[in-house]
């Protein structure tokens, strides 16, 4: 029997070993392993192994991983030309699907069930290259490569920023990669599968999921939550902010709600952890700190006893803002995270349960017309 659900909205479009969430509970786990563990005891790259391959790393496994993430860093000069002959004022997200749609051009011999996971591994170092060199395009700064290093965090800063990290920027940094890897399938993940499912190579696959990330509703989520605080400006502002356009003109709360978590996101309490971590040297971020604090508590006040409560997107913009980035690249910065998400749930799908995805729509227009001649309506 065939239903109509907006949005997809509890429609089952796949079995999965990744990824459980627990919406009622507030409860996040990556194959098993509670997020919190994972943040507080691992690192991004015993996550990637974790994702890729089913089980934490021994320290051979991890040790082998970083220097086969070391050795993919580099890129074709032709990909980094297609970003730095886009004028830096283009959108993020956009230069970095023109960035993935080159490696895709350039990559010809790809085929699936042929050493996936290996190169997963090769694009996720490549989404760093990508990512840093978005910001650097941007900014007006040369390329630069990611130098080797023991941390994926730490070789991504140091492209991005020309300069050595603190040890607090690489593991906020490190920590967000993990917060940000999977949570089933949203838009982005079930674009990636669609494409996918036709037997589109990888780089297309995340092209398509980077145009769903775009969305304000999405990706872009963290970016139109932090436009508050800075719309806000003044942590004394905030209850006439919420009065004015939450409560009279019935706006939506950015960073707040979730489709599938009717409690407090588990990733944002982390996330306001990390945020705590990186405030003290940074006057802005701290203000910023503030006002989602203040709006935090007004929010959860009024929203609820709906279930309504921060999402990721509320504390997580201020981390990137505090590691040194602009607006602008928060959802690039979630997209780098995300690509390990993408790349395990399309490897999955296409190597254990492969179908083309193909839904229906339910027609509902007239259900004859007869055809008019022109000069005759």
């Amino acid at each position: 029997m065939s239903v109509v659900s907006k949005g997809l909205e509890n429609v089952i479009i796949k079995v999965t070993n990744l990824t459980f969430i627990d919406g009622e509970k507030g409860i996040l786990r990556y194959r098993g392993y509670n997020i919190e563990d994972l943040v507080n005891y691992g690192s991004y790259e015993e996550t990637i192994y974790l994702m890729l391959y089913g089980k934490l790393p021994t320290k051979k496994e991890l040790n082998d991983l970083k220097a086969k993430l070391n050795e993919e860093y580099e890129v074709p000069q032709e990909v980094l030309d297609t970003i730095y002959l886009m004028p830096k004022e283009a959108d993020a997200i956009g230069l970095l699907e023109v960035g993935t749609a080159a490696l895709a051009s350039i990559d010809k011999n790809f085929k699936w069930k042929e050493n996936d996971k290996e190169k997963a591994i090769s694009i996720i170092a490549k989404m760093a290259t990508l990512v840093a060199n978005v910001y650097r395009r941007k900014e007006g700064n040369k390329p630069r490569i990611p130098e080797p290093s023991d941390s994926f965090a730490k070789s991504f800063l140091l492209a991005s920023f020309a300069r050595e990290p603190t040890t607090d920027e690489i593991n906020a940094m490190d920590k967000a990669l993990i917060l940000y890897t999977d949570h089933e399938v949203p838009a982005s993940t079930t674009a990636a599968l669609v494409a996918a499912s036709t037997l589109s190579d990888m780089y297309s696959s995340l092209t398509a999921a980077l145009a769903a990330l775009k969305g304000p509703l999405h990706g872009g989520a963290a970016e139109e939550a932090f436009k508050q605080f800075i719309e806000i400006g003044d942590p004394n502002r905030v209850q006439n902010w919420f009065n004015d356009k939450v409560v009279n003109q019935k706006n939506r709360l950015m960073g707040f709600g979730h489709r599938v978590y009717k409690t407090y996101d588990p990733r944002a309490k982390i996330f306001k952890k990390l945020a705590l971590t990186l405030i003290e040297r940074n006057a802005d971020a701290r203000r910023y700190f503030e006002i989602a604090q203040k709006l935090e508590e007004l929010g959860i006040k009024q929203f609820s006893s709906k279930g309504i409560y921060p999402n990721t997107d509320f504390y997580s913009g201020i981390v990137f803002y505090a590691l040194g980035f602009p607006v602008y690249m928060f959802t690039a910065l979630f997209a780098l995270s995300r690509t390990l998400g993408w790349l395990a749930h399309i490897i999955e799908y296409v190597e254990e349960q492969h179908r083309l995805i193909r839904p229906r729509a339910l027609y509902v227009g007239p259900e004859y017309q007869e055809y008019v001649s022109i000069d005759k309506r």
